[in-house]
């Protein structure tokens, strides 16, 4: 019995310290992992090779009052819940006004992110005559263009044309093969009949969709009542960006220019284009003070006071971070407006094509916009809805 009470009085003040080393341990506050990074985001890159060949002006057309409604589609993708980063890159080719040594093809504008500049490229195209060499001008794509090194990227071309799809020196299959191992998908776009398309070659030259359109016919807009309020905002919004350096009056020159360009094509067209400025793929670090900002690598006092706009000249650095921030603000605050208008023109829009029973078009949108979402499920890319 002794023996047993002997055991009790030494397990007592073992069990206390033990208790009170797990108390002082617990009370030490626990470092949380920090939260895990979003994965990288990844590209879309498009190639647009259009035929400017006599014939087709309907196709330039086309492309110009639909450039906005395709960024708008692509605007809206996303990959594993990271909205990528685009690019478009734009050939021309066919065009007797173009070196026939180098087959009649030219390099409007590489791979870029700057969709201002390819709208104007569009808009400065124009056709003549025309020796149509499709697998020549797929061949220089794929061998100029910086496709990256990646597979997982969305890697599209689309080329669009009227003429048989065998013609010039370059074999269109070894071309299309070329581009294949480089990842990239073409998509052929027949401006005429299906059927001719298959006959004269095009559906062959297809790794990814073959598509016939009607290129001559009209892009028809829906007016909503939204419409002018939209473009009333696009003038605020146009006065958030700061333009700074070598680029940046004349980048916000273009700005204005090609919101008048997409307005040739009437209003609806140009709030098209307003809801792509609204969109995250509308982006101009090179030039504008307000974006060019948001980048981690961006340091306001590096740029020097000559190469800001005349009323920030006299500003020290505290002063323009003050006032890039209030246009920030500013613009953070239309973009929620417009954003806002948009859903509801969305829906009014929808709802007038549902009462009037239209169908979809047979036009170079529809066309791009099928076969991008078809690819794009290949690479887990989605589409908000």
């Amino acid at each position: 019995m002794k023996s047993f009470q002997i055991i009790r009085r030494f397990k007592k003040p073992i069990a206390m310290s033990f208790l009170f080393a797990f108390g002082i341990a617990c009370s030490e506050p626990v470092q949380a992992d920090p939260p895990p990074s979003p994965p990288p985001a990844k590209h879309i890159k498009l190639g647009l090779l259009l035929d400017t060949s006599g014939s087709m002006n309907g196709l330039i057309n086309q492309a110009q009052s639909q450039l906005w409604k395709i960024v708008n589609e692509l605007a809206i993708a996303k990959c594993e819940g990271v909205k990528p980063e685009l690019e478009i890159a734009l050939y021309e080719y066919g065009n007797d006004g173009l070196p026939a040594s180098e087959g009649y093809i030219r390099m409007v504008t590489p791979l870029t992110d700057d969709l201002d500049q390819i709208s104007a490229d569009l808009f400065a195209l124009t056709t003549n005559g025309g020796e149509e060499y499709c697998g020549h001008v797929i061949q220089t794509a794929t061998n100029q263009l910086d496709w990256g090194i990646g597979d997982e990227d969305l890697k599209l071309l689309f080329i669009a044309g009227n003429e048989p799809f065998n013609q010039g020196n370059v074999n269109p299959d070894d071309a299309c093969k070329k581009a294949s191992n480089k990842g990239i998908t073409i998509n052929t776009i027949f401006c005429g009949d299906f059927n001719e398309g298959l006959r004269t070659g095009w559906k062959n030259g297809a790794t990814g969709h073959y598509m016939s359109i009607s290129h001559n016919s009209k892009t028809v807009y829906i007016e909503s009542p939204y419409d002018d309020k939209i473009d009333e905002l696009n003038t605020d919004l146009n006065d958030t960006y700061v333009p700074y350096g070598s680029l940046g009056n004349s980048k916000k020159a273009m700005q204005v220019a090609e919101d008048a360009n997409s307005e040739k094509y009437g209003k609806q067209n140009k709030v098209s284009r307003i809801m792509s400025k609204n969109s995250h793929v509308y982006k101009n670090t090179k030039w504008d003070l307000v974006d060019a900002n948001k980048e981690k690598s961006f340091d306001m006092s590096k740029v020097k006071k000559e190469q800001l706009p005349k009323e920030m000249q006299a500003m020290t650095v505290e002063q323009r971070k003050v006032h890039v921030a209030k246009k920030t603000a500013k613009r953070a605050q239309i973009n929620k407006e417009i954003k806002e208008l948009s859903v509801k023109r969305k829906k009014f829009v929808a709802d007038k094509k549902k009462e009037a029973g239209e169908k979809e078009g047979n036009s170079l949108d529809v066309a791009m916009i099928n076969a991008i979402h078809s690819q794009a499920k290949t690479k887990n890319f989605t589409f908000e809805k």
